[in-house]
């Protein structure tokens, strides 16, 4: 299945998220890797690289980050594990992160789930009036 990491500045969040998507596909290699040391808010290299570690399984991972800083680092971490398919994922935070664990559940693959995540982008969760 494809690992699948929820990169945030908040673990709170991170970890909501993780809740959210396990909730839909309990299988699925979903972890948190949110926050700082001490709790603080922020984002971790260290935490994003072993969450990105640990779910691999040798089918890839798809990792969502919530913004800025979230995103640069993940970009860095997957520039570094080159021995690892790693992907960041163009979706939003939750959305993506059910739709992502509900396919790696279902064993679509990494590029799949990568493809298939664009669709979030553009969802509309309220009726333009």
């Amino acid at each position: 299945m494809v690992g699948i990491v929820i990169a945030s500045h908040s673990q709170k969040l991170a970890e909501g998220a993780v809740e959210l998507a396990k909730m839909m596909a309990p299988e699925a290699p979903v972890v948190a890797a949110g926050g700082l040391e001490g709790g603080t808010c922020g984002t971790s290299f260290e935490r994003i690289q072993s969450a990105v570690e640990a779910v691999d399984t040798g089918d890839g991972v798809a990792v969502l980050a919530d913004m800025g800083s979230a995103i640069l680092t993940t970009e860095f971490v997957i520039e570094t594990l080159k021995e690892h398919d790693a992907r960041l994922l163009d979706a939003p935070l939750v959305e993506g992160a059910l739709f992502a664990a509900v396919k790696s559940q279902m064993g679509a693959s990494l590029a799949m789930i990568q493809e298939n995540c664009k669709c979030l982008r553009d969802f509309h969760k309220v009726a333009e009036t």
